[in-house]
């Protein structure tokens, strides 16, 4: 829990200028992903109508997952978060954003390759969103 929060903060001070206001905004912004996160097993950060975003939730659901979603166009910080986000996934695509376990996983990408070679079920059993 705490390197998702180390890794949350070190993203916000990257996007955060010199003015104290926005820090502060970057600060309440890192600690609701980081309280999210950290309650969570599976976290999965969307934006509605996203198919990206659709497939990931699919494969969790089907896998027998029930991750928390938070669809970043129907929440009011969503566009901070967004930002947060995506400096996390280090410029790439920043949704969906899968965190399990506490830990930030990746994108659709990182997540279809753990799919097939065989790691994503271990993480998931490891964050406790598995039983089997």
């Amino acid at each position: 829990m705490e390197i998702v929060a180390k890794d949350v903060r070190s993203a916000a001070v990257r996007i955060g200028g010199g003015v104290d206001s926005q820090r502060t905004d970057l600060e309440s912004v890192c600690e609701k992903v980081s309280a999210i996160v950290s309650g969570n097993a599976v976290v999965v950060f969307t934006i509605s109508g996203c198919c990206m975003c659709h497939v990931v939730k699919q494969l969790l659901f089907g896998l027998g997952v029930g991750p928390t979603i938070v669809e970043l166009d129907r929440e009011a910080a969503g566009g901070p978060i967004l930002s947060l986000l995506h400096r996390l996934a280090g410029g790439d695509k920043a949704v969906p954003a899968v965190f399990v376990g506490g830990k930030f996983l990746g994108g659709i990408e990182t997540v279809m390759a753990c799919h097939i070679n065989g790691s994503l079920v271990p993480l998931l059993k490891n964050a406790g969103a598995l039983w089997l």
